[in-house]
């Protein structure tokens, strides 16, 4: 009898412990150590921010041009994962690059990303969705680039390195991880002012669609799609670059 009385006050105690000062429990954050989504805090959504991943289905994204999300992008143990065990030329079979359903103006974008040895992959914005005229998302949208520095060959390219504004700009230091090692990325833009961080550390600051914008697009790769950054509005984008990838944790503030 003493001893269910002891159990039961115990199990009360630790109750009132997890409510913390305002009477009221805090939600739950998986751990993302172990590759579980971590869901929005009431802080956070009360804040204006949004999941773009609920780390179960792709609910939210498509495929570039309309169509569904194709079966080799799977949500696993809370990871988006493109798996590329199947090629289909240079890119993945029932992959593709995909795109959120909605469209972003001025915006803070936070995830976290890994890419497998020796791979290559990116993340896109301003993308303008128009197959007519743009075959791939990075034909309109800039790219933070996501890749292995150590082995992929990019990495022997000025401007293609890992959290690179790629083709454009450099990052201003290295802060990436190794490959299938997670890295947590942000992109914010403000009536263009662009911003990337890599792992908490700034990487990149320009200013788009400015007339030093365009010379750089001019002087670089994009400089053949006279529709290259010239969006002020657009889908987020994550490629198939037809090397596994994962990305979790997405979460989108309009500003």
């Amino acid at each position: 009898m003493h001893k269910l009385l002891w159990i039961c006050g115990a199990v009360l105690f630790a109750a009132s412990c997890n409510e913390g000062a305002t009477g009221k429990s805090e939600p739950v954050k998986k751990d993302t150590a172990t590759g579980n989504v971590a869901a929005l805090s009431e802080a956070e959504a009360k804040d204006g921010w949004v999941s773009l991943f609920d780390g179960t289905t792709t609910r939210g994204w498509h495929k570039y041009g309309g169509a569904p999300v194709g079966a080799a992008w799977k949500a696993v143990n809370g990871a988006l994962h493109l798996d590329a065990s199947e090629k289909e030329n240079w890119q993945i079979k029932n992959g593709g690059d995909i795109v959120s359903d909605g469209e972003y103006e001025n915006f803070h974008l936070k995830l976290e990303w890994k890419i497998d040895t020796c791979g290559n992959s990116g993340m896109m914005f301003y993308v303008h969705e128009d197959t007519a005229m743009y075959k791939y998302p990075w034909e309109t949208g800039p790219e933070m680039q996501v890749l292995d520095n150590k082995c992929h060959p990019d990495a022997r390219i000025i401007k293609h390195r890992a959290g690179d504004l790629y083709d454009l700009i450099s990052s201003a230091k290295e802060t990436v991880k190794p490959a299938l090692e997670w890295n947590q990325a942000e992109i914010k833009c403000v009536n263009g002012k662009l911003e990337f961080f890599l792992n908490s550390e700034p990487v990149v600051t320009t200013t788009l669609w400015d007339d030093n914008w365009k010379k750089m697009v001019a002087a670089s790769k994009f400089v053949k799609w006279p529709g290259f950054g010239t969006y002020k509005k657009g889908h987020i984008a994550l490629q198939d670059h037809g090397n596994n990838v994962w990305y979790r944790n997405l979460r989108i503030k309009k500003l």
